[in-house]
């Protein structure tokens, strides 16, 4: 079509080459020699197969250019398309060719009643109903693909090419490669190619003169006709690449763009041109008009000035007055107002804190009235105890010698009954009587012997028993320990030297390497501990299955507390559940456990690299009690009682706990332990060492969220030492009500700040002692901030300025004062610097001040050089009054320059301090009132078998 319009144009142009598909159509439809007739030929045979099918094609297209044989299978075959070549297989073509469908059936559907059946089968023309019962699927498509052809001959059609961008089908997804072949597919980079091979853009004459005719003035004259106009514009532009035809001008491919950049710059300079001169006309009148009104606004407003001036002269001398008076009594009335309810307030608060402290001293001396009651009634008991074995002691030994005497008495009266035998009167009775209650002691004499004898060999052997199987663990116990250590030792330098080694060697290697030697030193020494737990009390049979299950444990349990499994009642249950673990396991005691390892490891790993202070939160309300737990159950192992002295010294081994373990009886001991939670135990090294760790995780988690917060107040502070510019220009106009409106709005974000952090620690119920520490050290992190930058920049040391701070410090005191003493403690005197140099800033009529009201009532905390320093740089942009007499500026300077020898106290900033401000001791007491009997331990441990003890 394209070289049909140059050739009717008469242009010159050279023959585009193009892919011509027409010997693919006539190989597919071509009738009578196509495929789809060989298709339909095969249908109508009933013996005709798909094979018979792919040996006619084969056979007839075996020299066709476009027609491939794959080698297999024998029934497919290859056109080469446009696009690409496709391989066709035939098992299925002679069924789905097929229609079977009459057309009487088809008139019949279409006569029926229902809209829906009518529609599906339209009625069919005259031609089709005509023709043969036979009818395949591959006819009526080329039918229906040569109307398709006569439709879009006889239109204009414009066709939109839709471009899969992936293969997913996906959004935000590009794949180039596969766009790419879309288009060559598609015969659009061959449409492009062929366009831009000739003229793509093409105009009628008199549309490109009317367009491009600006770029050639001269032709617009109309003198020219519009072949000559169009030739004289491309003349003169000096284009290149274009024809002139019969009713158009053709172009190449981007010269219409050139042609529109050429044109848009002829306009762009006319029109600069026609602003410029339109732009001085305006100016020039507007200006010989502006003038002459300055003029007599001028001579006007000048008069006018001058008596306003002179007005508000006499106004201001008249408003200075009257504030004067008015402001010395409404300040002496708001002073002594102030006094009375300071007085009266002290007293309460006072009175308060002396009850608070009368009763927490009378709660401490009770406590330890009954912890030493407790005490003495233990010692008593025992010494009760000691009294009466003593005393039975004593009544066997008073019996035996009674029972002796009362013997050489009934002998001696015998003796005497003998010898008198002249005596008439003998009283038989009592003789028989003392001599049956003679026999009878000396039976129970007899028997008691032999019972003291009977249980006194018994307690030997057993003695002995025990000893020599105590003997025969701790051997065992030792000889692993040696042969662990040596493992260690050894391995690693083994398994170096023979990855370097050749592998060839590796056999020899370990055939003489001192592996096999401790492979064999192992082998005897399990066979050794093999005969001992074969020839052992089955109480240390017991011994081995326990230490298997003891790792088990200790994995459930941190796995367990790994989890927030919160609190009950108010209290942590991970510290809890650990603590009375760790009681029930005896891990305090013993010289050697990596129980406590395991503890601390899971600890670093769940606080390291967290910012978040909900989550620090939690675990330092779970450290902090658990230190509480270890704090009141630890003591030295030399810290014993007086009567412990005449024992025997209780086994420190691990075997020897476990077996004095199971020889005692527990269930009274059980029964006391259930009573109380925290329980004194004798710590070994192990436990104080972790002890000595975890005060140091609880400083740093407490460290962490008090940094978090200071750096979230950082940035705030920076923007709220200087009241807004706006805020500064409303105080002009509306005086003392902007400390009430605007300045708390600008300070809420730190009180949002204050306000999430303490409701987090509630919520993790962290000791009140930690939340006032925190708190403290904050405010007085603020009071540094503040008062810093207020003795650095000079534009916040003014009355205004003073007014927008001391409004933030009204909202923080009443913070304070609704986070109760509590949380909030002494948090409001931290700021006592930054109070006073507020308060010094605010002061009206500050010329009548001397020096001793400064340093006494004013800022009697400041120090000269930080007093010197705010007098410097004091500014009433408000008032325009007066700064400090003088006299005292120059009794500041001189008393400066007579301290300047001195280094300390020439310094004026403050300095943060960043110490941990409690001590574990100020921790435990604090938590000394809570009841630790109501928390229930967690469920997930309930449920196990091994942490029945929980219950």
């Amino acid at each position: 079509m394209e070289q049909e319009k140059y050739t009717k144009e008469e242009i010159d142009w050279s023959n585009i080459d193009f892919v011509d598909n027409q010997d693919v159509l006539d190989l597919i439809e071509n009738k009578p020699g196509g495929i789809i007739a060989l298709l339909d030929e095969a249908c109508m045979f009933p013996r005709s197969t798909h094979e018979t099918f792919s040996y006619k094609l084969r056979q007839k297209f075996k020299n066709h250019k476009r027609f491939r044989k794959p080698k297999l299978p024998h029934t497919d075959f290859t056109i080469c398309h446009y696009a690409g070549d496709v391989t066709y297989q035939t098992e299925l073509f002679l069924d789905k060719n097929k229609d079977y469908f009459f057309p009487e059936h088809h008139a019949l559907l279409n006569a029926s009643k229902c809209s829906l059946v009518s529609g599906l089968f339209p009625a069919l023309s005259d031609e089709s109903s005509k023709t043969s019962k036979f009818s395949s699927i591959g006819s009526r498509f080329k039918q229906q693909l040569h109307d398709l052809l006569e439709t879009l001959c006889a239109i204009e059609p414009h066709y939109i090419r839709c471009i899969k961008p992936n293969y997913l089908l996906k959004p935000g997804i590009f794949e180039s490669k596969y766009v790419l072949h879309q288009l060559q597919c598609g015969g659009v980079m061959e449409a492009i190619r062929i366009s831009c091979a000739g003229y793509p853009t093409r105009k009628q004459f008199y549309e490109f003169v009317a367009w491009f005719g600006i770029l050639a003035p001269e032709v617009l004259s109309g003198s020219f006709d519009e072949v000559t106009a169009c030739k004289k514009v491309l003349e003169k532009v000096g284009l290149k690449g274009y024809q002139i035809g019969k009713t158009k001008v053709f172009l190449r491919a981007g010269l219409m763009a050139e042609l529109d950049a050429r044109r848009s710059e002829v306009l762009g300079r006319l029109v600069s041109i026609i602003q410029r001169r339109i732009r001085s006309y305006l100016a020039h009148r507007n200006f010989i008009l502006l003038r002459l009104s300055a003029i007599h606004i001028q001579a006007a407003c000048k008069g006018q000035l001058d008596r306003k001036v002179y007005a508000s002269m006499r106004r201001e001398a008249s408003c200075l007055r009257i504030q004067r008076e008015l402001q010395m009594y409404v300040a002496r009335k708001a002073y002594k107002e102030l006094c009375s309810s300071a007085v009266s307030i002290q007293t309460a608060v006072r009175g308060m804190i002396a009850c608070s402290e009368h009763r927490f001293r009378r709660q401490r001396r009770a406590a330890i009235i009954i912890q030493a009651e407790m005490e003495e009634a233990k010692t008593q008991e025992n010494e009760k105890l000691q009294f009466a074995f003593q005393e039975t002691q004593l009544q066997f030994k008073e019996s035996k010698e009674t029972l002796m005497k009362e013997h050489d008495v009934a002998k001696q009266a015998a003796e005497q009954i003998l010898i008198v035998d002249d005596v008439p009167v003998i009283d038989y009775a009592m003789l028989e009587k003392l001599m049956s209650e003679n026999e009878e002691l000396k039976v129970l004499v007899s028997s008691l012997e032999q019972k003291i004898d009977e249980t006194e060999k018994k307690y030997e052997e057993t003695n002995k028993i025990s000893e020599e199987r105590l003997k025969q663990a701790l051997e065992a116990e030792s000889k692993i320990i040696q042969l662990k250590t040596a493992m260690q030792r050894l391995l690693p330098e083994i398994f170096f030297d023979l990855e370097s080694e050749n592998p060839i060697l590796w056999k020899q290697a370990l055939l003489n390497s001192p592996l096999k030697r401790i492979s064999e030193h192992a082998s005897t020494l399990a066979s050794q501990v093999i005969f001992c737990r074969n020839n052992m009390h089955p109480l240390f049979v017991c011994f081995f299955s326990f230490l298997s299950l003891l790792q088990e444990n200790v994995d459930a349990l941190i796995r367990c507390v790994m989890k927030n499994i919160g609190f009950s009642n108010g209290k942590p249950v991970a510290a809890f559940t650990i603590y009375k673990c760790l009681l029930h396991w005896k891990s305090f005691e013993a010289e050697r456990t990596s129980v406590f390892e395991h503890l601390i490891r899971m600890i670093g790993s769940a606080i390291e690299n967290q910012d978040s202070n909900d989550y620090l939160a939690y675990w330092l309300s779970n450290t902090s009690v658990l230190l509480f737990f270890l704090q009141q159950s630890l003591k030295a192992a030399g810290v014993t009682n007086a009567t412990r002295h005449k024992k025997t010294s209780p086994p420190t081994s691990l075997f020897g706990r476990i077996s004095m373990g199971f020889l005692s009886l527990p269930s009274s001991s059980l029964a006391a332990a259930r009573l109380d939670v925290v329980r004194q135990v004798e710590a070994k090294y192990p436990a104080l060492l972790f002890k000595l760790q975890f005060t140091a995780y609880v400083e740093k988690i407490y460290g962490t969220i008090r940094d978090n917060l200071k750096k979230e107040l950082a940035s705030l502070l920076f923007l709220r030492i200087q009241a807004p510019r706006t805020s500064k220009g409303r105080l002009v106009r509306s005086g003392h009500s902007f400390g009430k409106c605007s300045a708390s709005s600008h300070w809420q974000s730190i009180i949002g700040c204050l306000n999430a952090l303490l409701s987090t620690l509630k919520e993790n119920f962290v000791p009140p002692i930690l939340v006032q520490k925190i708190f403290t050290q904050v405010f007085s992190f603020i009071n540094v901030q503040l008062f810093n930058s207020l003795l650095l920049r000079r534009e916040c040391c003014t009355f205004s300025n003073g007014e927008y701070v001391k409004a933030g410090l009204a909202d923080l005191e009443l913070w304070c004062c609704q986070a109760k003493e509590e949380y909030a403690d002494s948090s409001w005197d931290e700021l006592k610097h930054i109070r006073q140099a507020v308060g010094f800033l605010v002061k009206r009529q500050k010329y009548k001040i001397s020096y001793a009201e400064i340093t006494n009532d004013l800022c009697p905390i400041l120090s000269i050089q930080q007093l010197y320093r705010i007098c410097s740089l004091y500014r009433d942009d408000i008032n325009n009054t007066r700064s400090l007499p003088p006299d005292v500026i120059s009794s500041m300077r001189a008393l400066i320059i007579g301290d300047s020898n001195n280094a300390v106290n020439s310094w004026f900033l403050l300095d943060d301090t960043s110490s941990i401000p409690f001590s574990v001791d100020d921790l435990s007491n604090s938590l000394q009132e809570k009841d630790f009997l109501d928390v229930k331990p967690a469920e997930e441990l309930l449920n196990n078998p091994a942490f029945q003890f929980l219950h």
